[in-house]
């Protein structure tokens, strides 16, 4: 029998998130059907948000496995860390052609390991985290980029209501809305003054595009977030829905598009690489504006301004967490809210971005 963590990026369970095994095995082996015995526990490495764990039981001469998503210990910002939502859209999605796993089963008593929790099951498959794919064959390439781009076409156009989801998020403008959850959970963070953080809290309320639509938005749309079959270039499964809710489906869309546009060590992941089979930004956009009847998309720079602002309002948050010590990952003591505020700024202000498509 081959080893249930091989090829996995798992370790010991963090000190800073340990809790009682066996109680969790207690919970479970009365919850979920056939859960089998002996449970034991791994911690995923990588992510700062919902640590993240492999559970393994015996089942007879073999093994079945489950994944953990908690809330991380001590003070947490509002409104964040929502495993419960992560749960409630994986469950009402597995009605749709939207790949998601299995949720099994939400915990929201503290008492067994310390947090809410909800299990879901193993999805087998790869988690491609360069976008630039450098180990895969063009042609596969292509067809991974395409059923990226499908899979969010696919989300957008789902029936919020008819699946359950009518009231997952509030009525009103969603950006306004996410501007202010966003600032205030920046504010709630904030180790220091952050000159371009002010700026681009000002500018971007005063670039807000008009018409906008109104669809279930993942949050967190890249392809870091996607398990891809082991062998084949097919998409099987989107996670991490932390940030999922009712809104504008363009800011999924820019956030899907980062690839071409957030820097890191001075150029973007498709920055000065092989792309071969890999889409351009404009063929990405046009895909995604036909498969959802869009003629076109104006503000595209206001969007992807605002979705590098929300990852700078979460670095933040991430940066004052490593400060406390409840961060279990390689996550380096710098924070990287200013230079994605910059990037931002500069972005918004990118003439040439205001139309795509």
């Amino acid at each position: 029998m081959s080893s249930p963590t091989a090829g996995l990026p798992v370790s010991a369970i963090a000190p800073a998130h340990r809790f009682d095994i066996a109680r969790l095995g207690e919970y479970l082996h009365s919850r979920i059907e056939r859960f089998g015995d002996d449970l034991v526990v791994h911690q995923f490495q990588g992510g700062a948000s919902n640590p993240t764990f492999l559970l393994v039981t015996r089942n007879g001469g073999g093994f079945n496995r489950y994944v953990m998503r908690k809330k991380p210990p001590g003070v947490l910002l509002p409104s964040a860390h929502q495993v419960d939502r992560e749960y409630r859209a994986m469950k009402c999605l597995s009605a749709t052609d939207v790949p998601v796993p299995n949720a099994r089963l939400l915990c929201k008593d503290d008492s067994i390991i310390g947090t809410a929790f909800y299990v879901m099951d193993y999805v087998p498959g790869r988690i491609l985290m360069d976008a630039s794919l450098p180990n895969v064959a063009p042609k596969h390439r292509t067809t991974i980029y395409d059923e990226f781009n499908a899979t969010l076409a696919k989300l957008h156009s789902v029936d919020y209501a008819a699946i359950g989801l009518g009231d997952f998020g509030r009525e009103g403008d969603y950006i306004a809305r996410q501007l202010n959850r966003f600032t205030k959970q920046y504010r709630a963070a904030e180790t220091e003054r952050i000159p371009e953080m002010e700026e681009l809290l000002t500018a971007l309320p005063e670039h807000v595009p008009g018409h906008r639509r109104v669809a279930i938005v993942h949050g967190d749309f890249k392809l870091g977030n996607m398990i891809i079959h082991p062998t084949e270039p097919r998409l099987v499964a989107v996670l991490d829905w932390e940030l999922a809710t009712i809104g504008d489906p363009l800011a999924d869309l820019a956030f899907s598009a980062f690839a071409w546009h957030r820097t890191t060590g001075g150029k973007a992941p498709l920055q000065d690489v092989d792309t071969s089979g890999i889409p351009s930004e404009h063929e990405f956009v046009r895909a995604y504006c036909r498969r959802t009847a869009r003629d076109g998309i104006e503000g595209w720079n206001f969007y992807l301004a605002f979705g590098l602002f929300r990852l700078a309002s979460i670095m933040q948050g991430v940066y004052r967490r490593v400060l406390d010590g409840t961060v279990a990952s390689n996550f380096a003591s710098v924070n990287l809210a200013p230079d994605l505020a910059r990037q931002a700024l500069a972005l918004l202000a990118d003439r040439s971005l205001q139309t795509i498509g």
